[in-house]
């Protein structure tokens, strides 16, 4: 992390297997490391990352540093096992956030879309909606949801939402084709006609 949000200098995380929670004092960056991963993993909605609009994130300096003109989160994630469909042992999703608005998403520093982003993390049970990240306050909210929401909850942790996600976005194409499929056999029907 660097520049995100109270992180104005470089700052580098390593998580060895078998860590499943961050603890630290109040104040000490804790709701920031969570906001962090679930940023550079995708997430659009200020209210996700506790902010009033998207360049919150990036270091807004203190008395003694000065606001930062960019926010950057690189997660670096073992891929040893072959469990993400890219070539490589490690594989690095970055995402930069400049203040005019810019943003950046790469895999392993080539520049890429969310989507792609999206797509490679779909099949491994990691991503900004499937619920391995629980942050300040979500908790509660899933304990005292209703069955429903608790459903969808658990079917995003199962991974079902990628593949009603897949099957919504072919059926969007499938309509589309279909309109436009009339549209060009009703032109050539009144160019017959005419």
């Amino acid at each position: 992390m660097k520049g995100f949000k109270s992180f104005a200098d470089n700052t580098v995380l390593e998580f060895e297997p078998g860590v499943t929670a961050v603890v630290g004092p109040n104040g000490s960056g804790k709701s920031n490391v969570v906001d962090a991963v679930t940023w550079v993993l995708g997430a659009q909605s200020t209210r996700a990352l506790r902010s009033a609009k998207m360049d919150d994130v990036i270091f807004a300096g203190t008395a003694n540093k000065a606001a930062l003109g960019r926010a950057e989160v690189a997660l670096t994630l073992d891929n040893s096992s072959g469990r993400l469909s890219i070539e490589g042992a490690e594989v690095t999703i970055s995402r930069t956030l400049f203040r005019n608005g810019d943003s950046e998403y790469a895999i392993n520093g080539t520049t890429c879309r969310l989507l792609d982003v999206q797509e490679l993390l779909s099949d491994s049970g990691v991503g900004r909606q499937q619920h391995m990240i629980i942050g300040q306050g979500q908790l509660d909210s899933i304990l005292n949801s209703s069955s429903e929401n608790r459903r969808a909850v658990i079917e995003e942790a199962a991974g079902v939402l990628k593949h009603r996600r897949r099957k919504e976005r072919a059926e969007r194409r499938l309509s589309a084709t279909q309109e436009n499929l009339e549209r060009y056999i009703e032109a050539h029907r009144r160019k017959a006609v005419s």
